[in-house]
């Protein structure tokens, strides 16, 4: 027997079964080795002590730790030499360490030390829902969950890599297999142990790891854009007795309808106070004016966030507070005055703006109160997104910030009920932390942070999909947080609705030819009128050689291309807003499709396509209106009409240095890209963001 407890080095991806007495370990570690084929290593410890028992009925006693210790090394390094790609060990020596360390007090601290040095891929910690199994070397079942908390804290503590295995042996093995072979991918990409259980705990599939991975080294696919959508070239123009109609025919169907509002919401307003936030870090008052600081920095924003001060909505709470603050306010130089009405704003331990969600910031200045965001909101939806007296609103929010909707919603909800006799019921969904990004820097290495832990970002706003996807409504409004309106809500109802309207009366059609192809009824005749319907009313076309498919087919193809989820997009004049916008777009199957296309997206190395971008005659508002199920009234699986091509690689910045993140396609980008599509042209008055601080100084955010 080897006398000493060093394990040999190897590539072999070794996994340790760890875990109290009869907690399957043997089972599981021999189901392991059959299914890879490989070697598995007993416990020493089971054969030395039955034999001892069987001498005479002596049982186990501290002096038996060290050899126990030293062939179950001995055992381990055999079996090793013997084994392909997998070793898996029904015990180590961190067993013995905390049995040792249960039933005698101590350990010896040359079993101590190489249990802490001994390295393994994973561990399984066994959990404790098996049957006990009585024998002659077991101890009495009383006491499970006490051993089992003790080994598990033994691995917390000494930081070992570990993933808990619960249910019968049937779904141990399955699930364990699952984990090795992504742990084996994981490894031959450079990940190591802790990193893959960091990923496996936020339940990041690891397939879109690997995804990111070939994202990040191979970069986007750019759009193929072929032209602008324009005004009668793929956007729907309305007359306002158009409108009217629409809003109409939509207040007629919505009584048989389950409508709710989707209001993404879960970003805090860092963006908002960008610019302050810069001019907090680099600005010494001591030192330098504030126009002398807007001189340097040409920081028009900071001197149109000064001159404009006093009008915004929480102005008096914060100079009120100033005053509290600063008893000698009042004889303060301007500069001085500004520059603490600043820094109260942005502190956390006053008003914090910069870390709070927009939605519960001061918007809007009313005669008798304040308006946020949710409140206006709220008001909206009772006025456009109402059946039989309820109104539902669903926001996605962020674990830190849900208590501050709470709040908000307490605040405004009954005296919005109340005057529109209307129900509201709201609902609230977090981002998926399964859909969050790892992060690379500039030479593609994992990046972390000062502990060694890697660092996720949020995958974009397109991995709401999946937030839409759990909503069960026969109309969807979707608008952003932060596009809210102080003025004119009854045009901004009308255009929603009308919006709204569109939808039912293309959903309808679809829905009758849907169901005619199910009864049979469909001809040459009929089948050439959905042709044209597709061509003229959703902008689909069918494909060059359609012609030559036979009837059967044909039918086939035309049922595919009508039985999809249904977007309908308001879309403004484009005044040079940053974002999204209308476009006709090839994809790699040569297929043309209507598309909202971000400027990141396109290759603007590309001259033919620079120039096509520059040529677009609207802006993406993010108004739309969603028909999520089919014609059966079965909702579809929205996540099978992503195009999982169409993601981004944003850059961002981690202690001055560049780093970068994969984003999912977005919401109403890529992942609505296999909709059917209908673009409608709405008026200005329709998108009125807040991205900075300084937009609640323009009309459309001020009293009149």
């Amino acid at each position: 027997m080897e006398k000493n407890l060093k394990q040999q080095n190897t590539t072999i991806i070794k996994i340790a079964l760890f875990g109290p007495e009869s907690t399957g370990k043997t089972t599981l570690a021999t189901q392991l080795a059959d299914y890879y084929e490989t070697e598995w290593v007993p416990e020493f410890a089971r054969d030395y002590l039955q034999e001892k028992w069987e001498e005479n009925q002596h049982i186990c006693v501290a002096d038996d730790m060290m050899p126990i210790a030293y062939g179950q090394v001995a055992l381990e390094n055999k079996k090793l030499a013997a084994a392909k790609k997998y070793l898996f060990c029904d015990t180590n020596l961190m067993v013995t360490k905390v049995f040792s360390e249960m039933y005698y007090g101590f350990c010896d601290p040359h079993l101590n030390e190489a249990a802490l040095k001994h390295e393994y891929d994973l561990f399984f910690l066994t959990d404790i829902d098996v049957p006990w199994e009585k024998d002659d070397l077991r101890d009495t079942p009383e006491g499970r969950e006490t051993v089992f908390s003790v080994f598990k804290q033994t691995l917390i503590d000494t930081n070992k890599p570990f993933i808990t295995l619960s249910g019968n042996k049937e779904s141990r093995l399955a699930k364990a297999t699952a984990i090795i072979n992504n742990l084996a991918i994981a490894k031959q990409h450079g990940f190591s142990s802790a990193d893959f259980i960091q990923i496996y705990e936020r339940e990041i599939p690891f397939e879109s790891i690997l995804k990111q991975l070939e994202a990040f080294k191979n970069g986007i696919t750019k759009s193929n854009l072929i032209n602008p959508a324009t005004i009668g070239n793929g956007i729907l123009s309305l007359s306002e007795i158009d409108f009217e109609e629409k809003a109409v025919f939509f207040d007629r169907q919505k009584e048989k309808l389950k409508i709710k509002k989707f209001v993404p919401a879960s970003g805090a307003a860092t963006r908002m106070f960008k610019f302050l936030i810069a001019f907090l870090n680099d600005f010494d008052i001591q030192k330098e004016t504030i126009n002398a600081y807007i001189n340097r920095k040409k920081d028009k924003e900071l001197a149109i966030f000064i001159v404009g001060m006093e009008k915004f909505p929480f102005f008096k709470t914060i100079d009120e507070k100033l005053r509290e603050v600063y008893p000698d306010f009042e004889t303060l130089e301007r500069d001085y005055k500004n520059y603490y009405f600043i820094k109260l704003l942005l502190s956390p331990d006053y008003f914090d703006f910069a870390n709070k969600p927009k939605a519960v910031l001061p918007f809007h200045f009313y005669e008798a109160h304040i308006a946020n965001p949710i409140e206006e909101h709220l008001n909206e939806c009772v006025h456009y997104a109402t059946s039989k007296k309820v109104s539902n609103l669903h926001f996605t929010v962020s674990e830190n910030h849900q208590d501050l909707f709470y709040h908000s919603v307490d605040e405004v909800r009954e005296k919005i009920e109340g005057p529109s006799d209307i129900k509201i019921n709201i609902g609230y969904s977090y981002q998926s932390k399964t859909t969050d990004s790892i992060t690379i820097d500039s030479k593609d290495k994992l990046v972390k942070d000062k502990n060694d832990n890697l660092i996720f970002r949020p995958g974009g706003h397109g991995a709401l999909i999946e937030n839409l996807n759990n909503l069960d409504a026969d109309v969807i409004f979707i608008k952003n947080i932060d596009n809210v309106i102080q003025n004119h809500i009854d045009q901004i109802t009308l255009y929603k609705k009308a919006l709204a309207g569109v939808l039912i009366e293309v959903q309808q059609k679809v829905f009758s030819y849907l169901i005619a192809i199910d009864k049979n009824e469909v001809n040459e005749a009929i089948l050439e009128e959905i042709v044209v319907f597709l061509h003229e009313q959703i902008n689909v076309e069918v494909s060059g050689d359609f012609d030559k498919f036979t009837f059967e087919n044909k039918i086939s193809k035309i049922k595919e291309l009508l039985d999809r989820p249904i977007r309908v997009c308001g879309m403004v004049k484009n005044e040079g807003e940053p974002g999204g916008g209308p476009f006709w777009v090839l994809n790699d199957e040569g297929v043309k499709s209507l598309q909202i296309v971000e400027t990141s997206q396109v290759d603007l190395t590309d001259k033919k396509q620079r120039k096509i971008l520059a040529e677009a005659t609207h802006f993406n508002p993010v108004d739309l209106v969603c028909g999520i199920k089919n014609y059966k009234n079965e909702k579809f699986n929205l996540l099978q009409y992503v195009d999982q091509k169409a993601g981004f690689i944003v850059e961002k910045s981690i202690d001055g240095k560049s780093v970068k993140n994969y984003e999912l396609p977005g919401l109403w980008n890529g992942s609505m890209a296999n909709w059917l599509t209908v673009f409608v042209a709405v008026p200005l008055i329709t998108f009125n963001p807040v991205k900075t601080v300084n937009d609640l100084l323009k009309a459309a955010h001020q009293p009149q």
